[in-house]
């Protein structure tokens, strides 16, 4: 078997839940913090101390063949290991780069259906800087002639980020409405299109990573109480929740995201088509969680 070499340009939670599917690869990751390093290298992971403040093109392996990149863009737009890593990029070809984005570059759509196929029209400024790194890493793509895959991605949940721990921890909301709807992922599910992806290079290809329900929000809350066998937190209306800037962004969008690419082009089959059986999963993680003394 032809041997592979995955750098995580940020080890983001996405990130993490692939690893465990990447058996016999060799594993590399950015990193902020040195103390963490340690921790890297007992999961298997090299440490690579590159960030956007810092670069040292020599911390590369030339064996790198994969790269997945989680970080946001920057103010203007623009994904910030691109231009870093572009001049390594030209001197190793690589066999796959993927680039994590969010299905906030649709905007609203009012509740319907869109696809990769929809005309992007981001609200805000930070649905327009996606838009711009998207097309960034796919016009490099094109010119060198690398697989770049875009990956466009609505709320990820999953063991220790889901509605079981916000109700657990009296922290969850069910903020009501009306006709809202969000898309969601599993984070396993999401693992697994990545992986996917590996073994099925398509370059300059978008692939919306989503369940096969949108639902409300407070639907979802209001299953994980039933989960745990709790009272649900009360309804509250939406003009009446208090959100922060950036929450109150979310719910200008309304929009019920499609995910057949995945399924005819990937051949993924979701774990967890709904947010009920991804909660259930999520709540055997946490009954089995070790208990802290």
């Amino acid at each position: 078997m032809t041997a592979h070499h995955l750098l995580c340009a940020g080890l983001s939670y996405c990130a993490q839940a692939l690893l465990p599917l990447l058996e016999g690869w060799e594993i590399s990751a950015t990193l902020r913090d040195p103390a963490r390093a340690p921790m890297l290298r007992q999961h298997g992971v090299q440490p690579v101390p590159i960030t956007p403040a810092h670069f040292d093109a020599d911390a590369l392996r030339s064996d790198v063949t994969h790269i997945l990149l989680s970080a946001p863009p920057s103010g203007e737009g623009v994904d910030p290991f691109l231009d870093l890593l572009r001049p390594w990029m030209a001197q190793h070809p690589l066999q796959w780069v993927g680039y994590l984005s969010t299905t906030g570059v649709y905007g609203d759509h009012r509740g319907a259906w869109v696809d990769e196929e929809s005309v992007a029209g981001p609200l805000g400024k930070r649905g327009a800087r996606r838009v711009a790194a998207e097309q960034a890493w796919l016009d490099w793509g094109a010119q060198s002639g690398t697989p770049v895959h875009i990956f466009r991605l609505p709320g990820i949940y999953g063991p220790g980020r889901s509605a079981i721990e916000s109700v657990v921890s009296g922290q969850a909301r069910r903020i009501v409405k009306p006709d809202q709807v969000f898309s969601r992922i599993h984070v396993d599910d999401l693992a697994q299109t990545l992986f996917a992806s590996f073994k099925r290079p398509h370059a300059g290809r978008a692939y919306n990573v989503c369940d096969d329900e949108p639902a409300p929000p407070q639907d979802v809350i209001a299953y994980a109480a039933h989960l745990l066998g709790r009272t649900p937190p009360p309804e509250i209306a939406f003009e009446e929740a208090d959100l922060s800037p950036m929450a109150k962004s979310f719910y200008a969008e309304n929009k019920r995201v499609r995910n057949d690419r995945i399924k005819t082009e990937l051949g993924v089959r979701l774990s967890y088509p709904s947010y009920r059986e991804g909660l259930k999963a999520c709540l055997a993680a946490w009954q089995s969680r070790p208990i802290q003394g």
